[in-house]
Protein backbone atom coordinates (compact mmCIF):
# COMPACT_ATOMS: atom_id res chain seq x y z
CA UNK A 1 0.00 0.00 0.00
CA UNK A 2 1.10 3.21 -0.82
CA UNK A 3 0.99 6.17 1.62
CA UNK A 4 1.79 9.84 1.25
CA UNK A 5 1.51 12.68 3.98
CA UNK A 6 -1.31 15.31 2.96
CA UNK A 7 -3.00 18.46 4.58
CA UNK A 8 -6.54 19.05 3.25
CA UNK A 9 -6.57 22.28 1.00
CA UNK A 10 -10.02 22.08 -0.86
CA UNK A 11 -13.25 20.37 0.06
CA UNK A 12 -16.08 19.94 -3.35
CA UNK A 13 -19.38 18.84 -2.75
CA UNK A 14 -22.67 17.45 -4.31
CA UNK A 15 -24.38 15.52 -2.08
CA UNK A 16 -22.87 12.61 -0.78
CA UNK A 17 -20.10 12.57 -3.19
CA UNK A 18 -17.17 14.90 -2.13
CA UNK A 19 -13.68 16.05 -4.22
CA UNK A 20 -10.88 16.59 -1.76
CA UNK A 21 -7.70 18.36 -2.61
CA UNK A 22 -4.69 17.98 -0.40
CA UNK A 23 -1.12 19.34 -0.83
CA UNK A 24 1.83 16.83 -0.31
CA UNK A 25 5.10 18.60 -0.43
CA UNK A 26 3.40 21.22 -2.59
CA UNK A 27 1.60 19.34 -5.06
CA UNK A 28 -2.00 18.77 -5.22
CA UNK A 29 -3.58 15.41 -5.42
CA UNK A 30 -7.38 14.83 -5.72
CA UNK A 31 -9.21 12.03 -3.88
CA UNK A 32 -13.13 11.58 -4.74
CA UNK A 33 -14.84 10.16 -2.02
CA UNK A 34 -18.67 8.91 -0.79
CA UNK A 35 -19.83 10.16 2.30
CA UNK A 36 -22.89 10.14 4.22
CA UNK A 37 -24.76 13.72 4.39
CA UNK A 38 -22.72 14.51 7.00
CA UNK A 39 -18.95 14.30 6.94
CA UNK A 40 -16.79 12.91 9.77
CA UNK A 41 -15.11 15.52 11.73
CA UNK A 42 -11.62 15.49 10.26
CA UNK A 43 -12.18 16.02 6.91
CA UNK A 44 -11.96 19.99 7.21
CA UNK A 45 -9.72 22.24 5.36
CA UNK A 46 -6.54 22.37 7.27
CA UNK A 47 -6.39 18.65 8.36
CA UNK A 48 -3.34 16.23 8.26
CA UNK A 49 -4.60 12.88 6.03
CA UNK A 50 -2.79 10.05 4.48
CA UNK A 51 -3.69 9.53 1.02
CA UNK A 52 -3.20 5.85 0.44
CA UNK A 53 -3.82 3.62 -2.82
CA UNK A 54 -3.11 0.10 -4.28
CA UNK A 55 0.01 -1.06 -6.41
CA UNK A 56 -2.52 -1.86 -8.71
CA UNK A 57 -3.93 1.15 -8.99
CA UNK A 58 -0.70 3.02 -10.12
CA UNK A 59 -0.52 3.43 -14.13
CA UNK A 60 2.76 4.04 -15.66
CA UNK A 61 3.73 6.59 -18.38
CA UNK A 62 7.01 7.89 -20.19
CA UNK A 63 7.06 10.52 -22.59
CA UNK A 64 3.62 11.39 -21.47
CA UNK A 65 1.74 14.61 -23.85
CA UNK A 66 -1.36 15.89 -24.61
CA UNK A 67 -4.24 15.78 -21.94
CA UNK A 68 -5.03 12.47 -19.68
CA UNK A 69 -7.89 12.78 -17.54
CA UNK A 70 -5.72 11.50 -14.77
CA UNK A 71 -5.04 14.69 -12.42
CA UNK A 72 -2.55 12.73 -9.84
CA UNK A 73 0.44 12.80 -11.49
CA UNK A 74 4.02 11.92 -9.72
CA UNK A 75 7.12 12.68 -11.65
CA UNK A 76 9.01 9.90 -9.94
CA UNK A 77 12.84 7.93 -10.73
CA UNK A 78 12.66 4.45 -10.91
CA UNK A 79 14.92 2.95 -8.12
CA UNK A 80 13.90 -0.96 -8.74
CA UNK A 81 12.13 -3.26 -10.95
CA UNK A 82 11.09 -6.99 -9.74
CA UNK A 83 10.05 -8.94 -13.05
CA UNK A 84 7.81 -11.72 -12.71
CA UNK A 85 6.26 -13.92 -15.54
CA UNK A 86 3.43 -12.09 -15.12
CA UNK A 87 3.48 -9.19 -13.00
CA UNK A 88 6.31 -6.73 -11.91
CA UNK A 89 6.86 -4.61 -9.11
CA UNK A 90 8.43 -1.65 -9.69
CA UNK A 91 9.74 0.92 -6.74
CA UNK A 92 10.20 4.56 -7.50
CA UNK A 93 11.10 7.74 -5.43
CA UNK A 94 8.72 10.44 -5.82
CA UNK A 95 9.86 13.46 -3.43
CA UNK A 96 10.73 11.86 -0.29
CA UNK A 97 8.53 8.79 -0.74
CA UNK A 98 8.72 5.17 -2.29
CA UNK A 99 5.99 4.56 -4.30
CA UNK A 100 5.25 1.11 -5.63
CA UNK A 101 3.05 0.46 -8.67
CA UNK A 102 2.19 -3.19 -9.97
CA UNK A 103 1.91 -3.72 -13.33
CA UNK A 104 2.10 -6.67 -16.42
CA UNK A 105 5.92 -7.36 -16.94
CA UNK A 106 4.67 -7.28 -20.90
CA UNK A 107 4.06 -3.43 -20.52
CA UNK A 108 7.41 -3.34 -18.02
CA UNK A 109 9.12 -4.11 -21.82
CA UNK A 110 6.41 -2.17 -23.90
CA UNK A 111 7.77 0.84 -21.64
CA UNK A 112 11.27 -0.09 -21.63
CA UNK A 113 11.74 0.75 -18.11
CA UNK A 114 15.64 0.77 -16.67
CA UNK A 115 16.93 2.40 -12.82
CA UNK A 116 17.49 5.56 -12.60
CA UNK A 117 15.15 7.05 -15.06
CA UNK A 118 12.28 9.58 -14.72
CA UNK A 119 8.60 7.81 -15.09
CA UNK A 120 5.24 9.51 -14.76
CA UNK A 121 3.11 8.05 -12.20
CA UNK A 122 -0.79 7.99 -12.37
CA UNK A 123 -3.51 7.13 -10.25
CA UNK A 124 -6.97 8.20 -10.89
CA UNK A 125 -9.28 10.39 -7.82
CA UNK A 126 -11.26 7.62 -7.47
CA UNK A 127 -8.56 4.87 -6.51
CA UNK A 128 -7.54 7.08 -3.50
CA UNK A 129 -8.97 6.74 0.13
CA UNK A 130 -8.09 9.30 3.02
CA UNK A 131 -6.91 7.61 6.25
CA UNK A 132 -6.52 10.33 9.35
Amino acid sequence: MNKLEAKITQIQQSGAILLVDAEVDGQVFSALLIESATNPEWLQIGHSVNLVFKETEVSLAKNLAGTISIRNKMVCTVISINKGELLSKIEMKFNNYTIGSLITTRAVNALELIVNEEIIAMVKSNEISLMC
